[in-house]
């Protein structure tokens, strides 16, 4: 208690740039590895040139994400969420599939926050513009190389995977898209 005291009365500026210095210190560390292995004939979808996962290869797993400030640093994905894509199952948030047309997009596993974001709005900006997307599915960074995840790898804890719309709303010529740094917030 007395620290409080003396922290909220006598130095306040320093006791808010200790707060802040460890919130910017905190990090996310990989949480473990799977195992690659091929997928059966036919059964990974590289639509979006999307990687498969390769036999023996390690991959790295992750049970957190970045810390979200006003303005989240990630990287930007493109993902179907059709059926037949290469988002593999339906959607975790609804069981649905959702049309590509639709600026919709999937959050790393921590951002995800186990479907606390769910059928929830962000903002994303990058190349100079901004989107409104639904949050629908989560991007898996704790798991893959299996058939729920298409065989593809676990997402990199950083993600946000989106629709095509989202990269037209963007302005993104279509020959680059597929990885693009951008900042994401909730809406509020």
């Amino acid at each position: 208690m007395k620290k409080q005291v003396v922290c909220s009365t006598v130095f306040p500026l320093l006791c808010i740039l200790l707060l802040f210095l460890s919130v910017e210190a905190q990090t996310c560390s990989p949480s473990g590895k799977i195992k690659g292995k091929t997928p059966p004939p036919g059964q990974c979808n590289q639509e979006n040139d999307s990687d498969c996962c390769k036999d023996g290869k390690w991959y790295t797993t992750y049970k957190c994400s970045p810390p979200l400030s006003s303005q989240t640093k990630a990287t930007l994905t493109l993902n179907s969420f059709e059926r037949d894509g290469d988002g593999g199952a339906p959607s975790e948030c609804d069981n649905q599939y959702h049309s590509d047309d639709d600026p919709v997009v999937a959050l790393s596993t921590g951002w995800y926050n186990n479907g606390k974001r769910c059928l929830k709005y962000i903002n994303i900006h990058g190349n100079g513009k901004s989107v409104r997307a639904k949050v629908v599915d989560e991007c898996d960074s704790t798991m893959g190389c299996d058939s729920d995840h298409d065989y593809q790898p676990p997402c990199p804890n950083n993600i946000v995977d989106a629709s095509k719309e989202v990269w037209k709303a963007l302005g993104v010529p279509e020959n680059d898209w597929g990885e693009m740094d951008i900042y994401w917030s909730d809406t509020n």
